[in-house]
Formats: C-alpha cells, sequence, structure tokens
C-alpha cells in the first residue's frame, strides 16, 4: 500500500479493519473513517484548519474535570447528545419524554424525606414540585427513585460556586406506595452554558447565544423500569424555543402558578416509565 493518493485512501484505511473480531466496532469505525474522509474532501481541509480543530480538541479536554464535563456540553450545543437520545429513545410507549443528561450531574445527592427544601430556604422565588411516578397504563409504582439538581439563582450549580454546598439544590427523592413524590425547592430561571472554554468560543464563532430555557433535571429509576433521564421545563421562558442545547420537547414544559392559600408557587407533573422488557423484547 504504497503511492496513496486522496482517491484511493479511504479504502486503504477501511481495509485494514479486516481482522477487526467485534462486528459492531467494524461496522462503527467504517462508518466513521468513510464520513470523516468524506468530510475532509467536501471542504477540501487546510492543514491550518486540521491543526486548529485538534488544538481545539485538545483545549476541549483540558477544561474537563471531575465535576465539568466540556466534552459533553460540546455534544450538546452541537445537537449529537439530542439526537442520540432520540435514536435511542423512540416514543410511542406512553412513558415521558427523555432530555440530556447535561455536563452537571454529580453522583452522590443525599436521600431525602418528602417535602424536603433542596434550597434550603435560599434565594429565590418558593416552589413546589409534586407528581407521581406510573408505569405507562397509569398504575403507580412504588419506591421509585428521583434524583433531581438544578442551578441557583446566580445561574451556576452548585459544582460551578464556591459559595454553594457541594450538594445544594440537588437531592434524591422515593416514591411512596401511590407513586407520589413531593419536594420544595426555588423556581428555577434561565441561565448561560459556560461561556469560558472552547465551546463558548465555537458558539460566538457560530453567532449563537448560551443560553438554556429555566428548568429542573430529573434522572428517575425503579427496578424492572428503564432508567429516565429528563426536564422539566418552566413555562413562558424566552429561551424555550432556542434551547443552546436543543433539549425542550413540549412534553416536559410545565407551569409554576401560585398555590391557593400559601406564598408559593407549584407545579405538578406525572412521570411515565418504560418496563425494561419493552426495550429488550424490541
Amino acid at each position: 500500500m504504497r503511492n496513496l493518493s486522496e482517491t484511493n485512501l479511504t479504502d486503504a484505511v477501511v481495509a485494514r479493519l479486516a481482522r477487526t473480531e467485534s462486528p459492531r466496532f467494524k461496522s462503527v469505525m467504517t462508518s466513521l473513517i468513510r464520513h470523516l474522509h468524506a468530510f475532509i474532501r467536501d471542504v477540501e481541509l487546510s492543514e491550518t484548519e486540521w491543526a486548529a480543530a485538534i488544538n481545539f480538541l485538545t483545549a476541549t479536554g483540558h477544561k474537563c474535570d471531575a465535576d465539568r464535563q466540556e466534552f459533553i456540553l460540546l455534544s450538546d450545543v452541537l445537537g449529537v447528545s439530542m439526537l442520540v437520545d432520540a435514536i435511542n429513545h423512540r416514543g410511542g410507549d406512553g412513558a415521558t419524554e427523555s432530555t440530556v443528561l447535561g455536563p452537571f450531574y454529580i453522583e452522590g445527592a443525599p436521600d431525602l424525606p418528602m417535602g424536603f427544601d433542596i434550597s434550603h430556604g435560599g434565594p429565590g422565588e418558593p416552589s413546589e414540585v409534586s407528581g407521581r411516578v406510573l408505569t405507562p397504563e397509569g398504575k403507580p409504582i412504588k419506591d421509585a427513585v428521583l434524583d433531581v439538581w438544578q442551578t441557583a439563582p446566580n445561574g451556576f450549580y452548585s459544582t460551578q460556586d464556591p459559595n454553594q454546598d457541594r450538594f445544594n439544590l440537588r437531592g434524591r427523592f422515593r416514591t411512596d406506595a401511590t407513586g407520589a413524590y413531593s419536594f420544595r425547592t426555588i423556581k428555577p430561571t434561565s441561565y448561560p452554558v459556560p461561556t469560558d472554554g472552547p465551546v463558548g468560543t465555537i458558539l460566538n464563532a457560530m453567532g449563537r447565544h448560551p443560553m438554556r430555557p429555566a428548568h429542573l433535571h430529573f434522572i428517575v429509576t425503579a427496578p424492572g423500569y428503564e432508567r429516565l433521564t429528563t426536564h422539566l421545563f418552566v413555562e413562558g421562558d424566552p429561551y424555550l424555543d432556542s434551547d443552546v442545547v436543543f433539549g425542550v420537547k413540549n412534553s416536559l414544559v410545565v407551569g409554576f402558578k401560585p398555590k391557593a392559600g400559601a406564598r408559593t408557587l407549584e407545579a405538578k407533573y406525572d412521570f411515565g416509565l418504560t418496563p425494561a422488557t419493552r426495550k429488550s423484547a424490541a
């Protein structure tokens, strides 16, 4: 394989996969190589541009640490995360729609009792969030766990802000025998994704804003059911139609409305989970 040219180089690279043991790995790598080479041919990428791309990816890696995942953020703002989500969670089964995990989830949030205030009385509009976790047929799921997190009013998650406790505005709640859950918090606010790294640079180059509409994050799990990663978005937020990570779905938009007889807002939402056997049998 000498004297390779732009016309036969791709086939030569793909041919090197002949001894690959995993059929799936071989299929994915073949497609990746062919699409990457086709992209380079299509735009006639210069050496300077390719060096800039390598430097960009290197800088993206350097921006990652235990509490910040710049590669997830890059995947999010390019729409890749939502495309992977859409392919892997094709609806139609009556379950709640999923959306992106985001780059600021952390393990280890405390298990909290029903009705606990994850804002610990901090600043913001006091709110109560409640509902049930159900099967697609509407039956309650007992002992489902809801892992919840959100930003503070200043737009920062607890892991971004040294003035917040590590698990501020985070917590895990378990449903009762009726499938019910409830917790107190503050009304979420819209906020910009971090722009102090490579993702901010590429957003600026694209002429795009960095804003996410106000939302609560949820991971909902229960034995025998598929893990659900989703958001609840605040109705009326100005960025619902231009979310920087393309994550909004109409079914996930909820109102935060004044609660009768109380100085607080309330939001109600029922989550539906997909039985694990359903996906495996498909």
